[in-house]
């Protein structure tokens, strides 16, 4: 290695770099914290944060997605094996041809097939170190699709744990998946807890009416038929939002907003939304029929009433669900049959900079994750908690380790269970809700106890720099070696 050179790592990830907030976290700490060159091959798609575009020590070089859609109209096991071997041969050229020669590899799992392979392959190759950052078990994800009894998920685990075990490191999310790392599949994993970067915090007055401002119209657009957001269309202007208000200079949280509630979703199969909208057509009813409301009565002079500034004790409630996935077009037709008075639905996908705002701004996060593995744990409640928002969310083996119930969040397992906490966290909402409160500054004290830069440095900087240091000294052995016929001559 020549005298003098900034050490390297490659960042790995076969899938859309801009929905991988925790391998983007990662890059930023080796550039910052580990002061290394950053090369990032993942696929494209979705923009990363401008944090990680800005970084001059992060190079991001973009694969091309691989679609086989005509063959697998034909024979899906053809499309997936002809997938994996152009996606292997694709990683390899970028590995070994297209970026400078790495010290660590750091690929993120799942994937595994072709991944690792290609990983394991391209360290050897290139003489530097590979580390996995566990996730999840890709093979239980294949499982929910096929079965865990099916003959494909079966060579995907045997690959997965073959692969697996070849790495020089390892990380893993959970206290749980360590564990079952050790026991049963031979390897030692260090556990590097998800935490949010610091441009996750709660929002200023200002950065709320700047981006319920950007959002109007989208807030305002109705997914079917007029709701009691909609309604408010009309009096948006530059200085009035659903939410807040601007009267000279001074913004202010109008009385009578609704309660946000934000919930990100990939809208795969290990996240049924089905659940939140029961819970929702739920809370629509109970309100009702607490308040003594009938079928008969004039939904459209209720949101009049509202919109003039008419308060009860249970609020309206804004749904908006972010996120992109395969069954996104399935639920947005189920949203728009629903009939609710009081509550509404949006969905949308926000840039990496509105995110962590529209956290910042809401008033309950809901996860809906619950694991294919049950090992490991939903990222969105972590960036819910670093804005010091409260969390419900689903219940699972080891969600206890990150929600920590009647403190910073609380945990549900059927919809009937959700509206009941929806029903006991907003009534009397804005002001008159205590439960809220007091889990609000559970999760303000979550919050401020930890930043990723602080666990990373903990966790994973030691076992970044060993790895590397360990790369250096091979190479120097190498060169060495190379050398010994000059040297005795």
């Amino acid at each position: 290695m020549a005298a003098g050179r900034k050490k390297r790592a490659a960042v790995v990830v076969l899938g859309d770099i801009g929905r991988s907030p925790r391998m983007q976290y990662h890059s930023l700490s080796l550039a910052n914290q580990a002061g290394m060159e950053v090369d990032i091959v993942a696929n494209g798609g979705s923009d990363p944060h401008l944090s990680l575009r800005e970084n001059p020590s992060i190079h991001i070089h973009e694969m091309k997605t691989v679609k086989l859609t005509g063959i697998s109209k034909i024979s899906g096991a053809l499309a997936l094996l002809l997938k994996a071997a152009i996606q292997f041969v694709m990683l390899v050229w970028f590995l070994c041809f297209k970026i400078p020669r790495p010290d660590v590899l750091l690929v993120q799992n799942p994937p595994s097939v072709p991944t690792l392979a290609a990983v394991k392959l391209a360290s050897w190759l290139r003489g530097a170190k590979f580390i996995v950052d566990w996730h999840n078990f890709g093979y239980t994800l294949l499982g929910l699709s096929h079965g865990r009894s099916h003959i494909i998920v079966k060579i995907y685990f045997w690959f997965e744990k073959h692969f697996g075990r070849m790495a020089d490191g390892a990380f893993c999310v959970t206290k749980a998946m360590q564990h079952e790392l050790a026991q049963n599949w031979g390897i030692r994993a260090t556990v590097l807890y998800d935490q949010s970067p610091d441009f996750f915090h709660p929002a200023s007055l200002m950065e709320k009416h700047g981006l319920f401002s950007r959002l109007g119209n989208t807030i305002c657009s109705t997914m079917g038929n007029a709701d009691c957001i909609s309604v408010e269309k009309e009096v948006q202007d530059m200085n009035t939002t659903v939410f807040t208000s601007k009267n000279d200079g001074e913004i202010f949280l109008k009385p009578n907003r609704p309660a946000l509630v934000v919930s990100s979703t990939s809208w795969t199969p290990d996240e049924d939304f089905s659940i939140l909208l029961e819970a929702a057509l739920m809370y629509d009813r109970r309100v009702a029929a607490t308040l003594g409301e009938d079928d008969s009565m004039d939904e459209g002079q209720l949101w009049i009433d509202i919109k003039n500034g008419k308060q009860f004790v249970y609020p309206r409630l804004l749904f908006i669900i972010t996120g992109k996935g395969p069954d996104r077009k399935k639920y947005e037709d189920q949203i728009r049959r629903l009939k609710l008075r009081r509550v509404a639905f949006r969905t949308m996908w926000l840039a990496s900079e509105d995110y962590p705002l529209l956290l910042g701004s809401a008033d309950l996060g809901v996860s809906l994750h619950t694991s294919s593995s049950g090992l490991d744990l939903p990222m969105k409640v972590v960036d819910m908690f670093g804005c010091g928002l409260p969390v419900c969310a689903a219940s699972f083996s080891c969600i206890e380790e990150l929600v920590k119930v009647n403190k910073n969040g609380l945990l549900f397992s059927t919809s009937s269970e959700l509206a009941d906490e929806l029903m006991m966290l907003f009534k009397g909402f804005p002001e008159e809700c205590d439960a809220l409160k007091s889990l609000k500054e559970g999760a303000m004290d979550t919050a401020s106890s930890s930043k990723w830069s602080t666990e990373w440095e903990t966790n994973a900087l030691p076992l970044v720099n060993q790895a590397s240091a360990q790369t250096s000294v091979t190479r120097i052995v190498i060169n060495t070696h190379k050398l010994r016929p000059y040297l005795l001559s």
